[in-house]
């Protein structure tokens, strides 16, 4: 038996405030709001599991800034007016053994499903190109400048209240294609005020959440971003300008940057990618992620594909002190103790061989949103699942869902 991994050694970050591992558990999409679009038994449990398991830090899958702006049915929203009892169980619930939890806050802009309807916005009108897929989604509009500064408030108040819930801190969502990251996107922005056009005029959004969000809050609590290393697709959002909004963002109190990729048009963070590009199979983003760590004045976490104890430690071995694992951690909730008691494992859910990149990323999707839901009722996860069965009935489960959300919505409009 063998502690001496350096994956579990402490790290302190830029804020004084100390990780136990750098063992990050990396943002799912968990759809399991409870019918008020908040926090109940099902995160709760799914959360507790995870912090007996060995993780250090959780980042929560997303929690929106906006009721009328949903990533998905079933997803948690956190704004004013929000009852705060479920939030603080999700808090107490995760730090039970000691770890710190994160709050991923999001606004989904122009990713919105047709079907949910509420508010689409984006930087423009322009909508996402899924192909024969693509009506699946909303169209978008322009936001005016009012509904970007309001929007840039919402960010603020979401984390106010995230820290008044018992949270260590909020992450910031300025990748895969979600708002922050179609104001980054040359593709998705196509304004001619000061939001749009060049890098500079496009980072502003960015730039402006993160302020509000850092005068909001205290110095101890956690302000991190994540951000697209690139959006993998030809004539958007690119690995130079990746670095140089690192560049900028750095000396704004923020105190980690997570770095992924891709968006819904080149899902990337699933290892594919539009523009030709050959993604690895394991930690997806690292090559770029260990040329950032060496000049970024802030701590680098990547997150894409990790699943194997060697992997992960190549990412510390490469200058990268924090390693995000998302789908290992449905698959198994107690890796990180088995990891730190050289316990082998090394499983994967079946790779769909289809032609279709949309029906591969929502199978994806699918089959590991079983997993969460075998974790929240404290099952244990089952790895060898049918991707087309479980692709068929995560879509009845979300229409279903959809169905809440519009019964909430009508209940809730003035």
């Amino acid at each position: 038996m063998s502690f001496s991994s350096p994956l579990f050694s402490e790290f302190r970050l830029p804020n004084g405030v100390t990780l136990p591992n750098r063992i990050v558990k990396a943002a799912m999409e968990e759809n399991l709001s409870n019918p008020n679009l908040e926090p109940d038994k099902a995160l709760w449990n799914l959360y507790e599991a995870w912090a007996h398991g060995g993780v250090g830090t959780m980042i929560t899958g997303n929690v929106m800034v906006d009721h009328r702006a949903m990533t998905g049915p079933g997803g948690v929203v956190l704004e004013e007016g929000t009852p705060l009892e479920g939030f603080r169980l999700w808090s107490s619930k995760a730090k039970v053994a000691g770890g710190k939890i994160i709050m991923q806050i999001n606004h989904p802009g122009r990713q919105v499903l047709a079907k949910l309807g509420g508010e689409v916005w984006a930087p423009s009108a322009v909508p996402v190109d899924l192909g024969n897929f693509s009506k699946l989604l909303g169209k978008p509009r322009a936001m005016t400048e009012s509904e970007i500064y309001e929007t840039i408030q919402r960010f603020a108040k979401t984390s106010q209240l995230a820290e008044e819930s018992g949270f260590d801190g909020v992450e910031i969502h300025a990748a895969h294609g979600y708002l922050i990251s179609q104001f980054l996107s040359p593709i998705a922005n196509q304004r001619k005020d000061v939001w749009g056009g060049s890098l500079e005029n496009r980072s502003r959004f960015l730039i402006e959440v993160i302020k509000a969000v850092r005068q909001i809050v205290k110095p101890n609590f956690i302000v991190s971003v994540k951000l697209n290393s690139a959006d993998f697709q030809k004539g958007g959002f690119q690995f130079q300008d990746a670095k140089e909004v690192i560049s900028n963002i750095q000396t704004l109190g923020v105190d980690f940057i997570e770095l992924s990729g891709g968006n819904y048009e080149a899902p990337a963070m699933q290892g594919e990618s539009r523009d030709g590009s050959t993604i690895s199979r394991e930690a997806y983003f690292l090559e770029f992620a260990s040329e950032v760590a060496k000049t970024a004045t802030v701590p680098i976490l990547v997150t894409g594909g990790i699943r194997r104890k060697q992997i992960a430690e190549s990412v510390l071995e490469s200058g990268v002190p924090l390693v995000g694992i998302a789908t290992a951690l449905a698959l198994n909730p107690n890796l990180p103790n088995h990891w730190k008691t050289n316990v082998p494992w090394d499983y994967r859910l079946p790779d769909p061989n289809w032609k279709s990149k949309t029906l591969k990323g929502l199978a994806n999707m699918a089959m590991v949103r079983y997993q969460l839901n075998r974790l929240s009722e404290n099952k244990q996860p089952q790895v060898n699942v049918s991707p087309i069965m479980r692709l068929v009935m995560d879509q009845i489960r979300l229409a279903r869902l959809t169905k809440r959300y519009q019964n909430w919505i009508r209940n809730h409009s003035k």
